[in-house]
């Protein structure tokens, strides 16, 4: 398995999916830098000579920001938002949505597991 910026790539992979397995690296990018560094996309992992790892990695650590950079980059940028009292910070900070999303129904992914309230009467007539 080729080693690029501290990440195991499958070898059986064409080369342009391989490179989205790290993190900061999607579709387009991973087009951009095989286009920089002269590499065809159709390759398959197991099939690039050390000159063109070299040359990858080279491009990859030189110009984009990736893997823990990225994510304490990220996390820096979250409490910066926190600290300052923004709205969207208060929403990270309570572990709900951040974008405009409804909360009514939903939002299971940041807000977790249901909690039943006990007594909680639902909708009725009268």
């Amino acid at each position: 398995m080729p080693r690029i910026a501290g990440v195991d790539l499958p070898r059986e992979k064409r080369i342009d999916i391989a490179l989205t397995y790290i993190y900061g690296i999607g579709r387009y990018s991973a087009k951009e830098i095989l286009a920089k560094a002269g590499v065809a996309p159709e390759k398959r992992m197991n099939e690039i000579t050390e000159e063109e790892a070299a040359k990858l990695r080279e491009i990859i650590e030189g110009e984009y920001t990736i893997e823990g950079d990225l994510r304490r980059e990220i996390q820096s940028n979250i409490q910066r938002l926190v600290e300052i009292g923004t709205y969207r910070g208060l929403r990270h900070r309570r572990g709900l949505p951040v974008r405009g999303q409804r909360t009514r129904t939903n939002a299971r992914t940041r807000k977790g597991k249901r909690k039943t309230v006990k007594g909680r009467k639902r909708g009725g007539g009268r």
